[in-house]
């Protein structure tokens, strides 16, 4: 079964692809508002390296706009917006990937392009961002998992915000894919209009009745971290944060 994404992405030819990070694949599940979770254990995807990512395009309103642009002025349509979204679609807005953590010893903390907190794969939190993609690229930004220590981490909350823009949630269409070392991806759709909002609590990893299982949140917020926290009882401590030079 092709999932809903999947021709979304493939658009009927007139819309480039997403690429896709775990490797080339027919077969995702959707997550949606009335089918909003699965289970990695009763698929036997709950070990091994499982990867989280995030990209996303311009509605589709923005690109018709920027094609009449282009016809009324042809020197303006030339000239590049200031950030690209990770897709070949030119959007000025740079959307970042994050996890919230709690682990099974009742640690938390965060993982995010703000202040280098890139996390580690191999110690706690188990939990590992690749680096922080300014400018776009076609693979998006992902955060990798280790499950071969899911006993340690009690629940992650993957979450997109909007670091140093205006609000443009209503511009961007993002596709969050969990991609578990076994089974099929996990895609799910961050394409509400949300005019006004900053961050996004988009999935919800965490065990549930004996299982580890992702739940679909897409839960849209005026704030940054610290109102995600607070919706979803994580007790950090937030102060003012910068990007590093890392990428």
């Amino acid at each position: 079964m092709v999932s809903l994404w999947e021709n979304w992405r493939q658009g009927m030819g007139r819309w480039p692809k997403f690429d896709t990070v775990g490797g080339p694949s027919t077969y995702a599940v959707e997550l949606t508002r009335r089918h909003n979770v699965v289970s990695l254990t009763k698929q036997g995807a709950d070990s091994g390296s499982m990867q989280v990512n995030l990209s996303w395009r311009m509605h589709s309103s923005d690109l018709e706009g920027r094609r009449r642009t282009s016809l009324r002025n042809p020197l303006k349509s030339i000239k590049p917006d200031v950030v690209q979204a990770h897709t070949r679609g030119v959007v000025s807005v740079d959307l970042d990937l994050a996890c919230m953590y709690e682990l099974a010893d009742g640690s938390r903390g965060v993982v995010q392009p703000l202040g280098g907190l890139f996390g580690d794969f191999q110690a706690p939190p188990y939990v590992k961002l690749t680096g922080d993609d300014r400018f776009g690229s076609p693979s998006g930004e992902t955060i990798y998992v280790n499950l071969d220590q899911k006993d340690e981490i009690k629940r992650l909350l993957f979450f997109v915000y909007i670091y140093d823009n205006t609000p443009a949630f209503d511009r961007a269409r993002g596709l969050l894919t969990v991609i578990p070392s076994g089974g099929p991806r996990i895609e799910v759709g961050l394409e509400e209009r949300a005019p006004q909002a900053r961050s996004c609590a988009a999935v919800l990893i965490q065990h549930e009745k004996g299982e580890l299982v992702v739940r679909r949140e897409v839960r849209y917020v005026y704030g940054f971290q610290s109102e995600l926290d607070r919706l979803y009882g994580w007790g950090l401590h937030w102060g003012r944060g910068y990007k590093s030079d890392r990428v």
